[in-house]
Formats: structure tokens, sequence, C-alpha cells
């Protein structure tokens, strides 16, 4: 996983991500990690979630706000 550091400044609930063709795997700062795809988020949401994690800004308020659904993954 590629660790995941904020440009705003401010703290995130992200501190790594990866991500698949069609997934981006999130590890939040509690220690859960969660697998957001496109059959359980949607294409929009993931398109949308790897852009943020790859330019290190918004993911978490990102998630918070639009709660794409996600399975846990271990």
């Amino acid at each position: 996983m590629k660790t995941y550091v904020s440009t705003s400044g401010k703290k995130s609930g992200v501190i790594a991500y990866e991500v698949g063709n069609d997934f981006i795997i999130v590890k939040f700062n509690t220690g859960k990690i969660y697998k957001y795809t496109n059959s359980s988020a949607g294409k929009h949401h993931i398109d949308n979630m790897i852009a943020l994690a790859l330019n290190s800004c918004g993911l978490s308020t990102y998630i918070t706000k639009h709660k794409p659904g996600y399975s846990s993954h271990t």
C-alpha cells in the first residue's frame, strides 16, 4: 500500500491506499481496511477516489460525504 499524506495540511482519516483498474483499497487511521470496487461503489466513485488518492487531497472527506459501498478487506 502507498502511504497517504494529505497535501491540505490537515490530518487525514486515510493513512494508505492501493489502486487497481476497478478498485481502491483504503486503510484508515483506525486500522480498518476497506475495498471499494466498481461493483460495490460505482465506477464514478472509484474514478473520483483514485484521482483524490493520487493527488493526496480530499479522499477521507469524499468517502465521508458520499458513503460509497465497500467490502471489508483483510
